[in-house]
């Protein structure tokens, strides 16, 4: 089935109209930018912001605080810096910072400028990032000094041990691109300058050259290079234009509640897609606050929200369940939220209008986020339970037959492709054929249907697929089956070995506080709704979602709870 979004709007989106036209060949988005009254660049973005609210908070980290205004002139002059050290169009600059004003800043002086902000990960180890940096050929790096006792440079210095013996002018064997590092604050090597001298060395640069090659900027230009957290082999570097950033940031903004003077409290750090487009980006175009802490605390962040007079939590579920677990939340004057993930933190007046079935959303790093999704609040007619949602504006799709391509029968699974504005450019370092469709479709992985009406239902990622006793079993299939049971709050699924079926299907279900639910009664609740093969044969029981494993990310870590599972419960042969 493919179904195309050319025309549906945010408009269509609320009204619950959709478009579900065929295409024969590629679907066009040549007037993808013409209803936006500026050039979709980030620096335009950033200008356009500036005009419509100049004195509103931007971000807000801590005691720090930064308007639209401040975060335009403070860009600007580490614009000029970064022109007068030889940044210029396409130079990789690599982004190693916690998110808040130096991020900001940073990110809007690299894309104002033409040169690609290659986004860091600052939980990853000395070696993984080594990796990333090898594999994205960064030229130049912008750092944090210390973020709660992790030395930046220390790391640096792990990955590179090179370094040590550089100058200012770095030249490594290990990373041969890598030119020059930048510091905010001192950053007491000798091959590292500071932000600050940075700045300084750009008040050479007169405005009349900055504005000139601002204007040579255009939606086409490369904006960031992404690297995912799920993966654990050769990085994956997902590569967007600034007119993607732009327009997929507009058009998800249209189906969020966000409106100007919102407040987002955001637990998702900024060099993945949720922080800088379901964040940033949305209030770029709201004109709207985003606030940040230097680490998550439940009771920090809790008094953070009644500070700063929050509308918005946004993050995995546990961190808005911690806050709402704390005792004295009924302290803090909350009346402000209106979006969060655990309706406790609500008042009781805006959890009662919240409708009980609404779509979940689903999108990955190469679409820049969500690709499919329903306005955010509305209810979801009961035919429809379990969607993740219609598509986003500027996004096709439809569903094939993995094994010959070929697209299969309305209702039907199979594999989601993807095509459209939000669409990567590509996988940095690869071939384009090799990530693409001849016809421009991507192949996301994962398994999924699309109903008559648009709605997107997910069964999981392809390669996730246990295969038990010869037959095939979707483990997201049986985790929202488990999670219709009232005492179960999450469920993950994956396959243990077993020497004579090959695997097993083990859960591990975390349910309600006062749950006293069984195996048992668990394994006959699947039965009733899958096939026997499909129920699991092992549960792993816990009552409290620290019991997980988490990464830095805010993500559960799936690796290593598969990994607990098979420990567990797992016979492999002998001898293997």
């Amino acid at each position: 089935m493919q179904v195309t979004t050319d025309s549906l709007t945010s408009d269509s989106l609320a009204s619950g109209s959709f478009a579900s036209d065929s295409l024969a060949s590629g679907s066009s988005h040549d007037s993808f930018h013409r209803d936006l009254s500026f050039r979709a660049t980030i620096g335009s973005l950033l200008a356009h912001g500036v005009a419509q609210h100049p004195d509103m908070d931007l971000v807000v980290l801590d005691g720090q605080r930064i308007t639209f205004a401040e975060a335009e002139q403070a860009s600007r002059d580490l614009a000029k810096g970064l022109l007068a050290a030889g940044v210029g169009k396409g130079t990789r600059v690599g982004l190693l910072a916690t998110s808040g004003p130096n991020w900001v800043v940073s990110f809007f002086a690299i894309n104002r400028i033409g040169a690609v902000a290659v986004l860091l990960n600052t939980y990853l180890t000395a070696g993984e990032l080594g990796r990333l940096l090898r594999n994205s050929d960064v030229q130049v790096m912008l750092v944090d000094n210390q973020h709660f006792g992790q030395d930046y440079l220390d790391r640096l210095e792990e990955l590179a041990p090179e370094l040590q013996e550089s100058g200012p002018d770095i030249g490594v064997l290990s990373h041969p691109y890598l030119r020059s590092v930048w510091v905010w604050g001192d950053p007491q090597r000798n091959w590292a300058g500071s932000v600050g001298d940075l700045v300084g060395r750009g008040e050479a640069v007169s405005e009349l050259l900055l504005e000139k090659v601002e204007e040579q900027v255009v939606p086409a230009d490369w904006g960031v290079v992404l690297y995912s957290s799920g993966s654990t082999a050769e990085p994956k570097g997902a590569i967007h234009t600034q007119g993607a950033i732009v327009m997929q940031a507009r058009n998800v903004g249209r189906v969020r509640d966000v409106v100007r003077g919102d407040v987002i409290y955001s637990a998702m750090p900024m060099f993945w897609v949720g922080g800088l487009i379901y964040s940033l980006g949305i209030a770029m175009h709201a004109g709207a606050t985003v606030v940040y802490e230097q680490r998550f605390d439940p009771k920090v962040a809790l008094a953070t929200l009644a500070r700063e007079r929050c509308t918005h939590v946004l993050g995995y579920l546990h961190v808005s369940s911690a806050i709402a677990e704390l005792e004295e939340v009924g302290d803090y004057d909350l009346s402000r939220l209106r979006r969060v993930n655990d309706t406790r933190l609500l008042s009781a007046e805006r959890r009662a209008a919240i409708p009980e079935l609404q779509a979940l959303g689903l999108g990955m790093t190469e679409t820049l986020g969500p690709h499919s999704m329903d306005m955010e609040g509305e209810a979801l007619a009961e035919k429809h339970k379990g969607s993740y949602g219609r598509a986003v504006a500027g996004f096709d799709r439809k569903i094939v037959d993995p094994q010959t391509g070929a697209e299969v029968a309305v209702g039907e699974r199979g594999e989601l492709l993807v095509r459209g504005h939000g669409v990567m450019q590509g996988l940095y370092k690869r071939e384009r054929e090799d990530t693409f469709w001849a016809d421009g479709w991507y192949p996301t992985g994962d398994g999924a249907s699309i109903d008559a009406q648009g709605h997107l239902y997910f069964f999981g990622r392809m390669g996730t697929m246990i295969k038990t006793s010869g037959m095939n079993v979707v483990p997201r299939e049986v985790e929202l089956v488990l999670e219709t049971h009232p005492e179960v709050r999450h469920a993950h699924v994956y396959g243990v070995t077993h020497p004579k079926r090959a695997k097993d299907v083990a859960a591990l279900v975390v349910t309600t506080a006062a749950s006293r639910v069984t195996d048992a009664e668990l394994a006959a609740h699947v039965r009733k709704e899958l096939s026997t093969y499909k129920v699991p044969r092992h549960f792993l029981l816990v009552d409290d979602e620290k019991d997980l494993a988490w990464k830095g990310s805010g993500k559960i870590d799936e690796v290593h709870l598969a990994a607990l599972l098979e420990e567990k419960f797992g016979t492999p042969t002998e001898g293997s």
